[in-house]
């Protein structure tokens, strides 16, 4: 079970924009997409494991080995059912850099995607732009519109569930012994996800939160997060802090994000059909 953090500005604030995204309809050309992490720890049988059959489980040996660890991205698009497991060796900057690369290849004419992580260290313009340079790092994280959960708060990103499918459908009680075993089961589910087009029904409403924890409400999105900062909440304007009059008016016209314009592509984003 979850337990939630204080509640302050900066946590309702990040609550409340996350779920306005989640209220929105579907739409094709603002996806929204839910990415995570998972762990996974890679085991391999010493004896080999006795096959069920009619009237007898499958019996394996108390024994294993531990063959290290590896770990497995988990993005979805709750409301369209697209699934996007992959498997690294790790979870480091450069690999979460092409997870991004490898998200964006998947809606080329999307005028932007909303993006939801958590707060990771990893999950930063940084990480991009250190991998792929400046110029095509910028222009990958451009792609994004990125909305963090309040820390303690990642119950909020429903990638959460994502992985609890991946670990219960996926991994079960299973011994994976290798990565690259790992990478083509990843494969296996991800594409019977797809074909089955799974949604994820979220329920937890802003109106259910200010009920649930007892708070007034606020202007909308009061926290923006704009392309390039790391975590930190921009005011953009403020009467008064207690009144949370962060971010633009509610009524307050949003500019089109400009199609995406890179002259120079290096060689590794040639192959965008983005572009």
């Amino acid at each position: 079970m979850w337990c939630v953090a204080e509640l302050d500005e900066e946590y309702l604030g990040r609550m409340e924009d996350v779920l306005a995204l989640y209220e929105k309809p579907l739409s094709e050309t603002e996806p929204v997409v839910c990415i995570d992490e998972k762990p996974v720890v890679l085991h391999a049988d010493l004896r080999r494991p006795r096959p069920m059959h009619p009237g007898r489980i499958l019996r394996r040996d108390c024994e294993y080995e531990r063959r290290g660890t590896a770990n497995a991205f988990c993005g979805v698009e709750p409301k369209a059912g697209r699934h996007y497991p992959h498997v690294t060796p790790n979870r480091s900057s450069p690999e979460f850099a092409d997870y991004l690369l490898e998200i964006a290849e998947h809606y080329p004419a999307a005028d932007t995607i909303h993006l939801v992580l958590d707060n990771l260290s990893s999950h930063t313009r940084k990480a991009v732009v250190e991998r792929y340079g400046e110029k095509a790092g910028g222009w990958l994280w451009d792609r994004f519109t990125v909305h963090y959960t309040p820390k303690h708060g990642s119950w909020l990103n429903q990638a959460e569930i994502e992985i609890s499918l991946f670990s219960r459908q996926c991994l079960g009680r299973r011994r994976i012994p290798s990565l690259g075993d790992l990478r083509r089961e990843a494969r296996a589910w991800g594409r019977r996800m797809n074909r089955d087009r799974v949604t994820i029904a979220w329920r937890f409403t802003r109106k259910q939160a200010r009920l649930k924890f007892g708070y007034r409400q606020y202007p909308e999105s009061p926290f923006w997060f704009k392309n390039g900062t790391d975590h930190t909440p921009i005011p953009l304007f403020a009467d008064s802090v207690k009144q949370f009059s962060y971010g633009p008016p509610p009524n307050a016209p949003r500019s089109e994000p400009a199609p995406p314009k890179l002259p120079d592509i290096p060689p590794l984003l040639q192959h965008l059909s983005l572009l």
